[in-house]
């Protein structure tokens, strides 16, 4: 590890917020990694890691503890046990979106709805990454990672991750800690091999950011150009000649709520069910079974809700400014908050929690910010 004059948070996170941590810290191995991650622990510190900046809300007083940056990059081809199939292991700090081009370049198939996503590979289990119909959660393996309380190097299954809806064990949730405090080295992906031919788009939502009918055949070259070029006109897509990516993405959550409270909504107000978990199975102890099998139990499932709908429709438009103020909703999509240019974190929180209170006011929910919040209450 290589310790560094520490650099504005602000240069470093896509939301250009942060003042200089008190320590600063640089990784580009997973051995450079592990030996930070330690001595920090061993000292006491505030810590975070640091991989891409674009899912951290820093606040404007300097952060007094470490801030590790993870500079790991690598991908290592591994065989898969299904027929078909290949498993990639990628260092932590590799950037996401390279991943994405690596596969699609070699026909790997699974993550290709992800493209143009900001960040690194490390940072996308812990919330759940997913756009489009995708998530990593449906090719995630396992993940290398070190816990905090131990200091262990630890191989975990994603099933011992608790993925949900762009959550986690590993994520901090606004007001929370999360359930387990480590650190993920490298993530283990499964992709299906398809080469470059066309072939059918699974998901009704993919289809539809594609425009394409249910029979038609694209390769996994045209879905990543199209997913890119339709992340490039909502703001999504990292470019410093655009002040409307000079945010975080998606700022506040769509929210998941139960149909009884979505059926309250406007009926134009988008929604989409989240299916609910079934047991695969009734179980009757053999000594305790009469005859009657009871009737399985079902239950309405919970309804994802548009957060960026709620908003434009409680009065604030895309391109919103709170008077005075440098932050302002993206002219583009009405959930990415926007660093116009100079903005504190303070007038970024202050336009965060005005529009909580709007949406709040007008439809009784209250949207839940994305980005990990470091020194910044909403």
């Amino acid at each position: 590890m290589t310790e560094i004059a520490p650099a504005s948070l602000a240069d470093l996170t896509t939301l250009r917020t942060g003042a200089a941590p008190e320590r600063m810290l640089d990784a580009t191995t997973t051995d450079e990694l592990v030996e930070a991650l330690r001595d920090t622990w061993s000292r006491g510190d505030e810590w975070f890691v640091l991989g891409g900046g674009s899912n951290l809300f820093v606040g404007d007083e300097p952060f007094e503890g470490t801030v590790i940056r993870i500079l790991t990059t690598g991908i290592e081809r591994l065989p898969s046990p299904h027929p078909g199939r290949v498993r990639l292991r990628i260092q932590a700090g590799h950037n996401w979106d390279d991943l994405v081009a690596y596969t699609v370049d070699h026909g790997l198939a699974g993550i290709e709805a992800m493209s143009g996503i900001p960040g690194t590979v490390g940072a996308a289990p812990v919330q759940n990454v997913g756009a489009y119909g995708q998530e990593i959660q449906e090719t995630l393996v396992e993940v290398d990672l070190i816990d905090e309380s131990t200091g262990e190097v630890q191989t975990v299954p994603a099933s011992e991750l608790g993925l949900g809806f762009r959550t986690s064990v590993l994520k901090h949730h606004y007001g929370g800690a999360p359930i387990r405090r480590a650190v993920i080295l490298s993530v283990t992906l499964d992709l299906a091999e398809v080469g470059e031919a066309g072939r059918p788009i699974g998901g009704e939502q993919l289809r539809r950011a594609l425009g394409i009918d249910d029979d038609e055949r694209v390769s996994l070259a045209h879905v990543r150009e199209r997913i890119r070029a339709t992340r490039a006109a909502k703001g999504m897509l990292l470019n410093p000649d655009d002040p409307d990516t000079a945010s975080a993405g998606s700022f506040f959550q769509n929210l998941i709520v139960p149909e009884t409270v979505a059926a309250q909504l406007p009926p134009e107000c988008p929604r989409w069910p989240v299916e609910p978990d079934l047991d695969a199975a009734t179980v009757i102890p053999l000594e305790s079974f009469d005859g009657y099998v009871p009737p399985a139990k079902t239950t309405r499932p919970d309804v994802k809700v548009s957060a960026a709908w709620l908003i434009e429709n409680s009065g604030i438009r895309k391109g919103f400014r709170l008077p005075r103020s440098r932050a302002g909703i993206s002219t583009k999509h009405a959930l990415a908050l926007t660093n116009r240019g100079g903005a504190t974190a303070g007038e970024l929180a202050e336009l965060a929690r005005y529009i909580q209170a709007r949406v709040h006011s007008e439809f009784g929910l209250l949207l839940q910010p994305e980005p990990v919040l470091v020194g910044v209450e909403l």
